[in-house]
């Protein structure tokens, strides 16, 4: 699963992005500060299991703090949308073919009203945010249609006796944008398009087409960053009037930098999600004034940073992925001696042989059976797995 961060220049995106990659990318405040797609792994926390079993994990990848596993996810930072991306503006189709593997989406504005729809600088609280999230997905939405468009001639060659069959070709040419057979048979029988021929389809169909199609494969969270400057909180509150059926969580993507920063020179504890930090040793004046400010504007007001609860809603919010850990009746110690190594995200209705190809396709190709560690019961292969079960999977030499 990879979360594609996208938004309008100086929005604050690669700021978001380092805030939760700690990777060190270009920030500046004029456009295409990034060319090239940054990549970067960030995490999500899911509550350990270890504890249930009186253990102390040994994590193969991400980290654990006092019970709470922080789960990889890989990032791309794209540069920064500007309107016309779609036609090629700004670099707008590289832009966008680096979205293509993207499964969700985390659109970064500036909440803040202090730039403009190019993203230059303006007076605070004078450009209207809204205006960002419309063309952007606008602009995403576009470019889904240029792709079915570019495509739509060889579905016109070809005769569909079925539905079926409909749904096949159509995920097959569209599979690079992200697009499963599952996606394109809901969208197909929510718009009552599925039996219907493919030359009788009209513009506003098909751009009807591409823009549930894109709702379902790139679904967005809006990070409504640089809460931290007082114009934001009003435009926060009209966003979620405006957009009540969208995602929107306010964050700080500098506040959330500035404390990992703080916490990895040991000035402050901090983990990631947060709602305050402990100051461990002196600090000097400047420092305590920035650490006060992020304190009493973006803690105090909203509970946290939001730069984690971004990530989280994404994940398990709109993607609905959930926690398996992979372990044994006999004991949750791998070969090399760690304690519960491993844990997957899986996307939902996954069942136990689903989870078996992922651990290993030998273990899928020779499925026996699959026991809940939690519970000891065994369960087939058609089994629907849960959130932070703990499964072991048998299966022949």
């Amino acid at each position: 699963m990879i979360i594609g961060v996208v938004g309008k220049p100086s929005s604050g995106k690669s700021t978001f992005f380092n805030a939760a990659t700690m990777l060190d990318v270009a920030m500046a405040s004029y456009p295409f500060t990034t060319i090239e797609a940054n990549k970067g792994i960030g995490f999500v926390r899911v509550e350990c299991v270890d504890k249930e079993f009186n253990v102390q994990c040994d994590p193969r990848s991400g980290f654990c703090h006092n019970h709470v596993r922080y789960v990889p996810v890989e990032l791309i930072d794209v540069a920064g949308l500007v309107p016309g991306a779609h036609e090629g503006r700004g670099m707008g189709n590289q832009f966008l073919s680096d979205l293509s593997r993207a499964d969700v989406l985390v659109h970064v504005v500036d909440a803040s009203g202090s730039t403009n729809e190019k993203g230059e600088a303006v007076e605070a609280g004078s450009h209207d945010p809204e205006q960002d999230i419309l063309f952007l997905e606008a602009e995403i939405d576009l470019w889904f249609l240029g792709i079915i468009e570019k495509n739509w001639p060889k579905f016109g060659r070809l005769n569909f006796d079925s539905k079926s069959k409909l749904v096949e070709a159509m995920s097959q040419n569209l599979s690079g944008i992200g697009a499963t057979p599952t996606h394109v048979e809901i969208v197909l029988d929510s718009l009552r398009l599925g039996e219907k021929k493919l030359a009788s389809w009209t513009q506003e169909e098909k751009k009807a087409f591409a823009v549930k199609l894109r709702q379902l494969s790139k679904p967005i969270v809006v990070a409504a960053n640089k809460c931290d400057i007082p114009t934001a909180k009003k435009f926060v509150e009209s966003m979620r009037q405006k957009f009540p059926e969208k995602m929107i969580i306010p964050c700080s993507g500098i506040a959330e930098l500035t404390l990992k920063r703080a916490a990895k020179e040991g000035s402050i504890e901090y983990w990631p999600g947060d709602k305050d930090f402990t100051v461990k040793k002196d600090i000097n004046e400047k420092q305590k004034a920035g650490l006060d400010f992020i304190r009493a504007n973006v803690l105090g007001v909203y509970g946290g940073t939001g730069v984690q609860e971004v990530l989280e809603k994404a994940v398990f919010g709109l993607l609905r992925y959930f926690a398996i850990f992979p372990g044994g009746t006999k004991g949750l110690v791998d070969s090399q001696g760690r304690t519960l190594p491993d844990v997957f995200l899986m996307p939902p209705k996954t069942t136990a042989l689903d989870f078996a190809y992922r651990l290993h396709t030998d273990f899928g190709k020779h499925f026996i059976r699959a026991i809940n560690v939690k519970t000891k019961l065994m369960v087939g292969k058609e089994h629907v797995l849960a959130h932070r079960d703990v499964i072991e999977i048998v299966h022949s030499a």
